[in-house]
């Protein structure tokens, strides 16, 4: 059987690059990662490499996922590459910024957010679709419980992910050989929760500022393994019974895709 072709997105660190490792070594997933740090990608890459099981299984693009021609260079390296298919998308690129109120951020932060939560999604969704359908392939959208609890000072992040949300439902509503299943990570130790402990004094409330400095100072957040390993495992096996779904990383419904101890 050939082996499968992803896409992952934000694909240098945190979830993407778990994802990543994860689909290669468990899903026996040849994957195309993409993000803007070529150095970062490269030592990825070079890292995958010196293992002889893995060898020549991970390509990358470095570039800015926000712009059409780095989508169109995605897809084009998937289908140029290993058995020219694309059999499915983990699309993790996001961005928690910019923290502070409505009244306090521009409309062009906004829409920078915007351009990373959603647009870029669309956009690589609508360039890889024709292979998708193909394929009957999957579409895996990491997406975040702030899609339904609007949070103080995270108004950007709030809304982009809601709009990703509904995308992700009509998806699976129009394309109904294409798996589309909407995954919440949980609090996972990445830059994103840095960025919040850094920044988000002033911008959100005390409690829930302190309720992640918290989650850090005792070491409760979740390795980006956890909802990495699902990730790469619905991205290659998720059943279109699920599409149209949202779950959390850990709900019961995709038990069978969690890593086993």
């Amino acid at each position: 059987m050939t082996n499968p072709t992803l896409i992952v997105t934000g694909a240098s660190r945190g979830i993407g690059k778990s994802t990543v490792l994860l689909a290669i070594q468990f899903q026996r997933a040849n994957v195309i990662g993409v993000a803007r740090s070529q150095d970062a990608l490269q030592q990825l890459s070079d890292h995958i490499e010196q293992d002889l099981q893995l060898k020549d299984r991970f390509k990358f693009v470095a570039g800015d996922i926000t712009a059409e021609s780095t989508a169109k260079s995605v897809v084009s390296l998937a289908l140029n590459s290993w058995s020219g298919r694309v059999d499915g998308l983990a699309l993790n690129a996001g961005v928690i910024e910019p923290l502070g109120t409505i009244a306090n951020t521009s409309i062009q932060e906004w829409k920078q957010a915007f351009d990373t939560n959603f647009f870029s999604i669309l956009t690589l969704v609508q360039h890889a679709l024709p292979e998708l359908r193909m394929s009957r392939g999957r579409v895996i959208l990491v997406n975040s419980g702030a899609a339904f609890i609007p949070t103080h000072g995270w108004g950007a992040y709030c809304s982009s992910k809601a709009a990703l949300k509904i995308f992700g439902d009509i998806l699976a509503e129009e394309e109904s050989e294409v798996t589309t299943i909407s995954i919440r990570p949980g609090t996972v130790d990445t830059e994103m929760q840095s960025t919040i402990r850094a920044k988000g004094i002033g911008k959100m409330t005390p409690k829930k500022h302190d309720k992640f400095l918290d989650l850090h100072k005792n070491k409760e957040l979740l390795h980006p393994d956890d909802p990495g390993y699902i990730i790469a495992a619905l991205a290659v096996q998720g059943p279109i019974a699920l599409s149209g779904g949202f779950f959390a990383w850990n709900d019961d419904e995709l038990k069978a895709y969690r890593k086993q101890e």
